[in-house]
């Protein structure tokens, strides 16, 4: 039975143990899909700098940093204050068959975008048959054997 490949299998499972308090503050919603030959991620990181954000892989690790800094208005009387500041990070273990060397990263409108191409040892391929006179002689032998 033929199973489809899932290089991203084993990720989020840091992200998963964090405590229910500190998602609240630490929250970096993502859209994770194929297309073609390569994998999109989506990272949501509204109103952080962009000079602030690192993207690294080390070994089979992505890790995704940014921060957002809180506004230190002084005489100022908060209503409400919801918007979480600090420092985000997530980090997510990836399976082999990804081209890490050759991923791209782009920041706009607030969405972090990498895109990383599927390795071209993990791209499926078709295995040509060869036939031929050759072949059929071969067959020929063990039918009359």
């Amino acid at each position: 039975m033929a199973t489809r490949y899932d290089p991203f299998q084993e990720m989020d499972r840091l992200f998963g143990q964090m405590l229910a308090s500190d998602r609240a503050s630490a929250v970096m919603p993502m859209d994770l899909f194929r297309s073609g030959d390569h994998y999109v991620l989506n990272v949501d990181l509204p109103g952080v700098d962009p000079g602030t954000i690192d993207v690294n892989v080390e070994d089979r690790t992505l890790t995704i940093r940014a921060q957002r800094t809180p506004r230190t208005e002084q005489d100022v009387q908060w209503l409400a204050k919801e918007r979480p500041s600090g420092t985000y990070a997530r980090q997510f273990t990836v399976g082999r068959g990804l081209a890490l060397d050759a991923m791209a990263a782009t920041y706009t409108d607030g969405v972090l975008t990498l895109t990383i191409p599927v390795a071209e040892e993990a791209k499926p391929r078709r295995i040509q048959v060869q036939h031929g006179e050759s072949a059929a002689t071969i067959e020929a032998s063990h039918a009359t054997a």
